[in-house]
């Protein structure tokens, strides 16, 4: 299964990357869940340094609220790394998010990239904005948002928001 997400990230090679052959709804959704891997990459990368606590972070969500394997974590995340690093287009990413997950889908993925946002214990202004041009882009309201990220803050132990 891990080669199957890593090929639906970085593509093949014949321009199917995320999204490609997404016909039912189990291919919608793994779609989804290999765009929401490279868009916590792109807001752990954002304020150009991708530490150890942003890596343990973005693991911990891929396991819990994707089921995915614990041995294949790192590698996913190295994948979508590169996926990143290949892609500056946050669209590709959030347009197949839109399509691949429902409203509660998405919100939990704006409170997954504010967690990865603060998981280095300091929110840089590039990773506030991105989680803020996802949620536009993916149809989360700023109420929404805001709502998402108070949820992050209270269940991180922060009082308010810390940049």
């Amino acid at each position: 299964m891990i080669d199957r997400i890593k090929a639906m990230i970085l593509g093949d090679g014949a321009g199917n990357g995320v999204g490609a052959g997404a016909e039912g709804s189990d291919s919608e959704t793994d779609a989804a869940e290999v765009a929401a891997v490279a868009l916590l990459v792109e807001a752990a990368i954002m304020d150009g340094d991708f530490d150890a606590d942003e890596r343990h972070v973005i693991a911990r969500l891929l396991v819990e609220r994707f089921g995915f394997e614990a041995a294949d974590v790192e590698d996913l995340i190295a994948t979508g790394e590169r996926a990143v690093a290949d892609s500056h287009q946050l669209y590709a990413f959030t347009s197949v998010v839109k399509q691949g997950f429902d409203f509660d889908q998405r919100i939990e993925l704006i409170e997954m990239l504010w967690e990865v946002a603060y998981a280095d214990g300091e929110l840089h202004d590039f990773e506030a904005s991105l989680v803020r041009r996802v949620a536009g882009l993916i149809h989360v309201s700023d109420r929404d948002n805001g709502a998402a990220r108070r949820r992050v803050l209270n269940r991180l132990g922060a009082s308010g928001p810390a940049s």
